[in-house]
């Protein structure tokens, strides 16, 4: 079936000749894609503190800019969490590199603050429609090893997201350092279109009625089964506290960290704010396993992000590197196993939907937090700002892994 009669919800008319490619390739086309999205939206991490003085924006200010890809994606998730299961896995997945294109577009050429945002909205659109996308589509060619569609779920978003920052320092070498990454970026997204529409696509798994097929696509309240409820909102908590941090990392830490370590290296700057979500991707796969991976996990993620205060004070370098690979580790222990309960929980029919509602509150952690960040480093300095903001990660990572050893203590 083609991309169009796909998009359109309609049988094909005309049985066309595709590219039946086997399973290694299509495991890593699913995979591709959300690493390939979530590393543009991710390139203008170690470019923040440039554009700022570029466009004389403001800490709140560059917090809008990134909270507006958080806040697109997570309505994304709410409005089109559920598409794939009626377009088809690589329908949806077509739509999200287009939406990647025009975002990079728009966001390559912007001088306003308000095209910044324009552009982020549209690479968070194309993130949601990706995540619920790719997270089913790896559940569908792995239906007896879910334990290792999570894997490469989790492996895929931490790895794209922590590949961004590193890989738009080094393209920021080039001239036209605020254009040149997003440039290589299109030429990328669009190589990628490629096999996506020769594929030999596998029908959606929840045709759409012939009569009225645009129904399916409307908007759906997020639903999550009586037997997965509990999984759910474990994955949710660890999710929301994991992408504060994340979010942190990626909007206002390339400032921080720079002020820190005293450098402007772009790419320096990058690797920085790289580190958390690159170990939490290593974690992936050493995968430790255990009764109390959880608390565990969530006990070192609490001490890395309790140290980041202490290293600014002390400017030590080492230090904040230590904290911020302790914390991402942490992160990536406790998140894989909470994240895998809710997936061999939940019927494969309603994956996409019940993944997309994990990530609709783990996504508003990168967005409600850095927010009131941003708006506090504007009245009480960023630094201050920072301290709080790290302590009540700290603590409340704290109380979460004490509630999970007390429920795994008692299994």
């Amino acid at each position: 079936m083609s991309v169009i009669n796909e998009l359109r919800m309609r049988p094909a008319t005309v049985q066309r000749r595709a590219w039946d490619a086997s399973l290694a390739v299509r495991l890593a086309l699913a995979i591709t894609v959300i690493s390939t999205l979530l590393i543009g939206a991710n390139l203008a991490t170690p470019l923040y503190p440039l554009i700022q003085a570029d466009l004389g924006l403001t800490s709140f200010a560059v917090s809008v800019a990134f909270s507006s890809y958080v806040l697109a994606l997570v309505g994304g998730l709410v409005l089109a969490g559920h598409w794939s299961d009626h377009l088809g896995r690589r329908a949806a997945l077509v739509l999200a590199v287009v939406l990647g294109l025009l975002g990079a577009c728009l966001f390559a050429a912007a001088t306003t603050l308000p095209m910044l945002a324009a552009g982020r909205v549209l690479q968070g659109g194309a993130v949601a429609l990706a995540t619920g996308a790719s997270a089913a589509a790896l559940r569908d060619l792995l239906p007896t090893r879910p334990d290792w569609a999570s894997r490469f779920t989790l492996l895929a978003s931490a790895g794209g997201v922590a590949a961004g920052p590193v890989i738009g320092g080094l393209l920021s070498l080039l001239p036209a350092p605020t254009r040149t990454p997003f440039i290589v970026y299109l030429v990328v997204l669009v190589s990628l279109l490629v096999p996506l529409v020769l594929l030999d696509a596998r029908p959606a798994i929840k045709p759409a009625d012939a009569v009225r097929p645009l129904a399916a696509l409307r908007p759906r309240r997020p639903g999550v089964s009586r037997d997965a409820r509990r999984a759910f909102w474990t994955a949710a908590s660890v999710g929301f506290l994991s992408f504060a941090v994340f979010g942190f990392s990626l909007s206002l830490a390339p400032t921080w960290f720079a002020s820190i370590v005293g450098t402007t290296s772009r790419p320096v700057i990058g690797v920085l704010a790289a580190l958390v979500l690159a170990s939490s991707a290593l974690s992936q796969l050493l995968s430790p396993r255990g009764r109390f991976v959880v608390p565990v996990g969530l006990a070192a993620m609490a001490l890395g992000t309790g140290l980041l205060p202490v290293a600014a004070a002390t400017g030590s370098a080492v230090l904040l590197v230590g904290a911020c690979v302790v914390a991402g580790f942490g992160q990536g222990m406790a998140f894989r196993v909470v994240f895998n309960e809710v997936s061999v929980k939940v019927d494969p029919a309603l994956h996409a939907q019940t993944v997309s509602a994990v990530y609709v509150i783990t996504y508003l952690g990168s967005a409600v937090p850095v927010l009131g960040l941003g708006a506090a480093a504007g009245r009480w300095g960023l630094d201050a700002s920072v301290t709080v903001f790290a302590l009540a990660i700290c603590v409340a990572c704290t109380v979460l892994a004490a509630a999970s050893l007390v429920i795994r203590i008692r299994r």
